[in-house]
């Protein structure tokens, strides 16, 4: 039986979202998970329990060629500005190389979805991690890290979500956070200087989300809301009752856990014709040879609950969409910043950058360099490391920051009952990226991608929207697509084929996707002409789109 005050507060959002009816513009909601592997949700092939995510893919479309650029914050300056990174100002990290394409903070020759949306009637909302400012170290870093000093910015404020075209923000301003306690944590400009007992960000976030939504539907006027969360990013930290669920499941090994996802994907038809598409293992040592297997199928575990938990809040959206009565004409967009993340931070400097070395108590945070202790709880900084990471992004090789499947291929889920009507609860081999994300929205609200914006002269727009995909099936795409993070370099062309040169002294390598979508096989010897025309492509756009010159390039060096 349903209670009383449930019925009455369900009634009420339905009431309010009934008068809401004289603008037809969809709401749209973008929600971008941070280092989720490629096969993680359950919909792309995953054991882990998405019923939520899954539920939006089984109404909706998925994605199995759209594209990232295999990092964080260039992942997240390109999605909000419709540019290519360099061009937003952020082809590496936050931080100021002094050249224009890797400035470390988002150019004011770019403008954000929130502030064309603005323009357009739109109220804009931001839940969850920018990692788009320039975070300049200070003196007193790591006690700032550990809570024992206060500081009024993280960054500057005009690089703010809030002044970038955000009427609110609640979340992390730099990239890595304490989940249980998490540095940079703001509420508009104003820091939150502590959190409540039993405070997880993920769920927080979640739960800001919901609340929002629920208020948007007292209002005539469409929303725009990015939700960013920082799961499943390292450190592991994850809710003991999430861990529980998961506490069995990976002791029995890597292979096994990769060999079924795969299996699964088969059955999903992920990649249409080509059924021989599991790339080799990158590593081939033997779990039962494994000394360290306890805290190995411990970290996959808590990397899952981590997962689970983000689900559980997306459940809480759609339920608060549905509650209201918007969620036929919201689009909902679900997609990763990059592939799952190799990285061993237990390896790491503690109280260095964004990585603290003792709690808000005092209590020392353990980075198990030799896995000494079990990672989940607040007092350990640890991460997956590249075996796992290989499993999370089958079928594919590689990982984050690389610019093969792995580190570029993102999960995406698109949902809008009211707008999507092809190739709903099955996958589109359509190509797209995150820089199509400003068009999408720009189309769809039928607002005006500006020529000049507060005093400055803006980049057209690179990205090319989604709609026709949702409503046709089928777009005339980008002639091709470019990559380029620390050397790392790939293009794709519209026919399907790709080159990729995985640093300075490799050479570059040709691949067919539409045969090879997992790139197992490098054709550069057997077609040399086609390799030097892609290369030659690549180098144009590289020019073109600010990512030469590049740090520590040499004056004239080729």
């Amino acid at each position: 039986m349903i209670p009383l005050a449930a019925m009455l507060a369900t009634q009420a959002g339905s009431t309010a979202a009934a008068n809401k009816k004289h603008d037809k513009r969809p709401n749209i909601i973008v929600i971008l998970a941070d280092d989720l592997g490629y096969s993680d949700i359950g919909c792309y092939g995953g054991e882990i329990h998405t019923p939520n995510l899954d539920y939006l893919a089984s109404t909706g479309i998925r994605f199995s060629s759209f594209y990232n650029t295999s990092r964080s914050c260039p992942t997240r300056a390109s999605l909000l500005t419709g540019l290519y990174q360099h061009q937003a100002g952020i082809g590496r990290m936050t931080f100021d190389a002094g050249l224009p394409g890797y400035r470390g903070t988002l150019s004011r020759e770019a403008v954000t979805i929130a502030e064309v949306l603005k323009e357009a009637g739109y109220r804009t909302s931001m839940v969850g991690k920018w990692h788009i400012a320039e975070t300049p170290l200070r003196e007193d870093q790591r006690d700032w890290l550990d809570h024992k000093v206060f500081h009024e910015t993280f960054s500057d404020l005009c690089n703010y979500p809030v002044n970038r075209g955000f009427d609110t923000h609640y979340g992390t301003i730099y990239g890595v956070v304490d989940y249980f306690d998490p540095f940079s944590l703001v509420e508009g400009e104003v820091p939150v200087k502590e959190v409540p007992k039993g405070y997880y960000i993920t769920q927080a976030l979640s739960d800001r989300a919901e609340s929002e939504i629920r208020e948007y539907a007292k209002s005539d006027e469409p929303f725009f809301m990015y939700l960013a969360y920082t799961s499943p990013h390292w450190p592991l930290h994850a809710l003991p009752e999430d861990i529980e669920k998961y506490k069995d499941t990976y002791k029995c090994g890597w292979e096994p856990i990769r060999n079924a996802r795969y299996e699964r994907q088969k059955a999903l038809g992920i990649f249409p014709g080509q059924q021989d598409f599991l790339s080799d293992r990158q590593f081939h040592d033997k779990w039962e040879d494994n000394a360290d297997s306890v805290w190995d199928a411990r970290a996959m575990a808590v990397h899952a609950a981590m997962i689970d938990r983000m689900d559980q809040g997306i459940g809480q959206v759609i339920r608060a969409l549905k509650e209201t009565g918007q969620l036929d004409n919201t689009l909902i967009l679900f997609l990763s910043d990059n592939g799952c993340s190799p990285e061993e931070c237990q390896n790491m400097t503690p109280g260095e950058n964004d990585r603290p070395d003792l709690t808000r108590e005092g209590e020392a945070m353990v980075y198990p360099k030799n896995k000494e202790v079990l990672p989940g709880p607040e007092t350990t900084y640890a991460s997956l490391g590249p075996k796992w990471a290989n499993v999370a992004n089958t079928p594919f090789r590689y990982w984050k920051a690389k610019s093969y499947e792995g580190g570029i291929c993102t999960p995406m889920i698109a949902h809008w009952p009211k707008g999507i009507k092809k190739n709903v609860g099955g996958f589109t081999s359509e190509k797209g990226h995150v820089m199509d994300i400003m068009a999408t929205c720009v189309d769809l609200a039928g607002a005006e991608y500006p020529a000049r914006y507060k005093g400055h002269d803006i980049i057209p727009m690179e990205g090319m929207s989604l709609v026709p995909i949702f409503k046709e099936g089928h777009r005339n795409g980008h002639k091709y697509l470019g990559f380029e993070h620390f050397n790392e370099r790939a293009l794709i062309s519209n026919d399907g084929w790709k080159i990729v040169r995985p640093g300075l002294k490799s050479n570059w390598e040709l691949y067919d996707l539409n045969t090879d979508r997992t790139e197992k096989h490098n054709l550069a010897a057997e077609q040399p002409e086609r390799l030097q025309k892609m290369v030659e492509t690549y180098e144009s756009w590289a020019k073109r789109c600010m990512v030469e010159p590049y740090p520590g390039q040499k004056k004239n060096a080729k």
